[in-house]
Parts: structure tokens; sequence; C-alpha cells
């Protein structure tokens, strides 16, 4: 497995894709994710990625907040679907009735940062991850395009 100190990610190594570690601050949380950079085993990442990184690393705050919205208002239109789904003994455990954006952070973990290879579109592509209660097979991603939140679903969105 290749290591290298990397003058933007950091430390990563390679498996497939180069891998280190990330801190992002999610729902007033922070949390220690795996970073996760599509390129080639030499360690070469395409312009884009790197500024799709730095971007996110600069307006993080920014950036987090919608995907916070965007997350609460995916909750807000799928957590009945659950409910229904697990019957009522579980239903508050798995998905519960939340009325604030902040009680989603009991619901979900992020896992993964995501840096994908910039197709001939130039669009910048990140991806989050996350484990949740209420889709534990699937698990939930966020697709982030140009730092705009596009897309909140299952996690095989932004892998």
């Amino acid at each position: 497995m290749a290591e290298r100190n990397h003058e933007l990610f950091g430390k990563i190594s390679y498996d497939y894709y180069w891998s280190g570690q990330q801190t992002i601050k999610i729902f007033g949380k922070e949390h220690n994710v795996i970073l996760s950079i599509d390129g080639n085993e030499e360690g070469e990442f395409q312009d884009a990625q790197k500024e799709a990184y730095t971007n996110l690393v600069h307006d993080m705050e920014s950036i987090m907040a919608k995907a916070e919205a965007a997350l609460f208002d995916y909750y807000q239109e799928v957590y009945m679907e659950y409910r229904e789904m697990v019957g009522d003994d579980e239903a508050d455990k798995i998905a519960p009735s939340i009325e604030k954006m902040d009680e989603l952070s009991d619901l979900v973990e992020p896992t993964q940062l995501i840096i994908r290879r910039v197709r001939k579109n130039g669009v910048r592509r990140v991806g989050l991850l996350f484990e949740c209660t209420w889709e534990e097979e699937h698990g939930l991603g966020v697709k982030i395009e140009n730092e705009e939140v596009v897309e909140v679903g299952f996690q095989d969105i932004v892998l």
C-alpha cells in the first residue's frame, strides 16, 4: 500500500483510491471521517479535485449548513414511510418525529468525505456519506457539486 504526505490532503494511503482523515463539523458537532480521493496510484489528482477540496475546507461552515438543511428536508419527506415500515414499537427509535434541524444529529453519523474525479463537464464533485438510524442497509449520501448541495438520498448517489 502506497503512502504519502500530500501538501493538500495530508497523510494519505492508496488502496484502489487514496484515503486519509478529515474533520468536519455538522449539526454543531465535530466528526473525524474518512477522506477518500479518487486518483491514480501515483497520487496525481486533478486541479478541479484540489479546488473542490480547498473550497470545501475554506467554506465548510456554509456548505455544511446547506447539507444540514437538505438532510432535514429529506428526512421530513421520508421518515413517515420508515415509521410505517417498522411499526409503533420501533418507530420512535428509528424514525422519530422531529421539528428542529439539530435533532437530526442523533439520527445521522457522518462517516466519509469523498472527493470525486471531475468529468468532462468540469463540475467539482464532493460526496458526504452517513450512517443513519432509518436506513442501515443503504445509508445516506449528500451530493455536492460546485459547492452546492444537489441531492440527498441513498449512499449510491455519491459512490
